[in-house]
């Protein structure tokens, strides 16, 4: 009787033992996914700042960046294009209303085909009309001379302006080659332009327009030609 209460004892003993062995592992367990809930939170709350940084860095290159367009932009916008050196026997030189109206009238003899570019093609036009005479003085030249001053180096187009006084041509200068080349329908820049009386050579239809405008022009070669700066 005494051994059954003793085996009796001792089965209860396991089972608290048990019991105890249980509750020490849950509680273990519980703290464990506890803590390793907090690692999760700390994990997500350090990747959220990382994204958020990142965002932010991101956001404070593009207003540099912006700000710094912005910037540049003003600079071009305040700092005028240098001009460039004009070769020093640019005389006559048009003025900015001169100007205007002698490449509107480079326009025009593009369009009725009375327009030479270039040196060579100009030179050669130039010594077909033969020298100057007194008769030549009294009537409307054979063509006009217009030159770019901005040429580099000068020489291209130096023994030119000669060239037309020996030949009773008037010839103008205009500062930029790049807008006579643009005023006689050509992408490139021109250094010279020979506009002809006769529109289309000499089989050409007569243009009352263009007689007129090359009038004008003359008078305006002449005109300028009076002042010429020495």
């Amino acid at each position: 009787m005494a051994k059954s209460e003793a085996e009796i004892r001792e089965r209860k003993e396991k089972k608290k033992d048990k019991k105890r062995r249980h509750s020490e592992v849950a509680e273990d367990e519980a703290v464990v996914e506890k803590k390793d809930k907090k690692k999760d939170k700390k994990r997500k709350s350090e990747a959220a700042a990382d994204e958020d940084g990142d965002e932010t860095m991101m956001t404070v290159a593009t207003v540099n960046e912006d700000e710094e367009e912005d910037e540049e932009k003003k600079v071009a916008e305040t700092v005028d294009d240098p001009l460039a050196a004009l070769v020093p026997f640019a005389n006559p030189l048009c003025d900015a209303k001169a100007q205007k109206k002698v490449l509107k009238g480079v326009k025009k003899a593009a369009k009725s085909k009375s327009l030479k570019r270039g040196v060579k093609e100009c030179v050669k036009a130039i010594r077909k009309s033969g020298p100057a005479t007194p008769a030549s003085a009294s009537k409307l030249p054979v063509g006009i001379v217009i030159l770019a001053a901005d040429i580099s180096p000068m020489d291209v187009i130096s023994h030119i302006p000669v060239l037309c006084e020996d030949h009773a041509i008037p010839y103008l200068y205009v500062p930029s080659r790049a807008e006579l080349g643009a005023a006689g329908s050509t992408k490139r820049p021109t250094s010279v332009v020979m506009l002809t009386a006769n529109p289309g050579g000499k089989d050409a239809k007569k243009d009352d327009e263009w007689e007129e405008t090359y009038a004008e022009l003359h008078k305006l070669a002449l005109k300028l030609g009076q002042t010429v700066k020495v």
